[in-house]
């Protein structure tokens, strides 16, 4: 690997551990220049601007989202699919939730960046309705067309929502943890409770309790559909 190649990728490394720990608004060219101990010259001669590092950044994010949302494995009737999708998609959201936090900001600075975004969202969608219509089939959900896309929709919803809401109602951004993250994902897994079938019912307890960081859901039966329902621990 290249001398400049390898700056440039330790240049984005430290941005985004930057960004992570203090926010993009709050970091400078000359702060990330700093903390990579070079001088700006040298970081502009890799990136013309702050917003050049936040798009690549952006860019390995969507690459790790869209991977694990195309991910097809055999079909089963098991939730090996979604949990693989759903740890690779709360994993990424922890490891770029700068992202999510500054989104906003992020998107009015940058047009061409809003537009990916844009573009990005609406494939994630139609992906995780693929992912809904393929865990159907293999018999892990029962749900219609428009219950997958609605399903689809809030939990896209709360996962790029999640790590705002942590900030807005944690006492500090030390308590936004690597746990707190993944109990979003333990949220938007709770929209599939209705839909779960009685062969994969506890299989998806023990992958909600994964997520939940704490103890094994219980399950109890409804009498709709002979379904099971899925309850969360008090």
């Amino acid at each position: 690997m290249k001398a400049s190649t390898r700056t440039r990728e330790r240049i984005a490394r430290i941005s985004l551990q930057l960004f992570n720990e203090q926010g993009e608004r709050s970091v400078s060219t000359n702060h990330i220049a700093a903390a990579a101990d070079i001088s700006a010259g040298n970081l502009y001669y890799h990136f013309n601007n702050k917003q050049q590092i936040v798009a690549v950044l952006f860019a390995d994010y969507q690459a790790r989202i869209l991977e694990a949302l195309l991910a097809r494995p055999p079909a089963g009737t098991d939730v090996e699919p979604l949990r693989h999708c759903v740890t690779v998609v709360i994993n990424a959201i922890w490891d770029y939730r700068f992202i999510y936090r500054d989104l906003e900001h992020l998107v009015e600075v940058d047009p061409e960046l809003a537009a990916r975004h844009r573009t990005f969202s609406v494939g994630c969608l139609r992906e995780g309705r693929g992912l809904l219509d393929h865990l159907c089939q293999a018999g892990v959900l029962d749900m219609s067309a428009a219950e997958q896309q609605t399903v689809a929709i809030n939990a896209w919803l709360i996962l790029t929502s999640w790590v705002r809401y942590l900030h807005t109602t944690l006492p500090s951004s030390a308590a936004i943890t690597p746990a707190a993250v993944r109990r979003g994902a333990w949220q938007a897994l709770s929209l599939l409770q209705a839909y779960v079938t009685a062969p994969a019912a506890a299989s998806f307890v023990d992958l909600m309790a994964e997520f939940k960081g704490g103890g094994r859901a219980c399950a109890g039966m409804s009498g709709r559909s002979g379904r099971p329902e899925l309850q969360p621990e008090p």
